[in-house]
């Protein structure tokens, strides 16, 4: 939990401080490819808000109406996040782009811009405030990449793709995700500016709001997609919760597993649910020693797990015993 809101508040200071460059970009070159990345960096700015409140809320202590706590909060933000980050940044800055390419719009920027007393290309101006919002971004993705990179050193997963795929910290993988869309952005940004400034052709300069706009979309569909999961309630990775079936079969007195469930109630917070049948010959004191101690083994072996219940089925005498 500290993690990953250490890595949103970077975030928040990062894209802030991007988004008044880029708008103040703008408004002196009138390039679109500028006016994309400003859309880009207030959406990020407000992500950011959305996925502390989702932190904040998540942390709420378990009530009578929310059993099992507030975790999936996070869950429904981040889900938010990546709507937002579709509808105002993805499809504003795509629609601008498109409109800027059918009616021949072209940044300011060829001419030359007056500030505090000197003269220069405006164009310098473009590519001063994305070498910054890249220095920037830089920041808050470092911050992001040693969130993912606990994550996966922590369960063992190989590359980011995995990652991507089986994380419940989702406040970290959308932070991660936007800032890498971040500086792509900007550097798409730039080699267009750069394209229009060189040939004199502002097809690069608007083209580039488009791709960036629609690099916003793609993200946004990936993101919402892997929230979707975990909000309808998605299990361990198989191979892990096999694990925790096997630590279950291997306890003392355990014949059978009849059911075993898990599901996320929260980043990091496992729920685990068993029926088991025992020895028939065990008395009921023994069956709830057994019980503590197969709760006490499956939080040993796997961290996230904060809930298990297990319901214990003796078996009929005579019956045959099978894992």
């Amino acid at each position: 939990m500290a993690e990953s809101k250490s890595v949103v508040i970077a975030a928040l200071i990062a894209n802030g401080a991007i988004a008044i460059l880029k708008f103040l970009g703008y408004l002196i070159t009138q390039s679109p490819a500028m006016l994309s990345e400003t859309y880009h960096s207030i959406s990020d700015t407000g992500n950011q808000v959305f996925l502390l409140i989702g932190i904040r809320y998540s942390a709420r202590e378990a009530d009578r109406e929310h059993p099992f706590g507030y975790g999936k909060a996070q869950f429904f933000y981040s889900f938010l996040v990546a709507v937002l980050l579709f509808g105002i940044a993805g499809w504003e800055s795509a629609k601008h782009g498109y409109n800027a390419l059918l009616h021949g719009e072209t940044a300011a920027a060829e001419g030359a811009v007056s500030l505090v007393g000197f003269t220069f290309p405006g164009v310098w101006v473009n590519y001063s405030v994305l070498i910054g919002a890249v220095l920037f971004e830089g920041y808050a993705l470092s911050k992001a990449y040693q969130g993912m990179k606990a994550e996966m050193n922590e369960h063992g997963w190989n590359g980011f793709v995995e990652t991507f795929k089986k994380t419940s910290e989702v406040s970290t993988l959308t932070a991660f995700t936007e800032d890498i869309i971040a500086m792509a952005g900007a550097g798409i940004a730039l080699f267009g500016i750069y394209l229009t400034r060189v040939t004199g052709n502002y097809i690069y300069d608007a083209a580039s709001a488009l791709v960036i706009g629609l690099l916003l979309m793609g993200f946004a569909v990936a993101l919402a997609w892997e929230n979707k999961r975990l909000i309808l309630g998605e299990s361990l990775p198989g191979d892990q919760e096999q694990g925790l079936r096997d630590v279950v079969a291997d306890a003392d007195g355990v014949t059978r597993i009849v059911d075993f469930r898990t599901v996320f109630v929260g980043p990091g917070e496992l729920l685990v649910t068993a029926d088991v049948a025992f020895d028939s010959d065990l008395d009921t004191a023994t069956i709830d020693e057994r019980i503590s101690g197969i709760e006490t083994a499956l939080a040993e072996s796997e961290p996230q797990v904060r809930k298990v219940y297990i319901e214990p089925e003796r078996p009929a005498a005579g019956s045959a015993s099978a894992i």
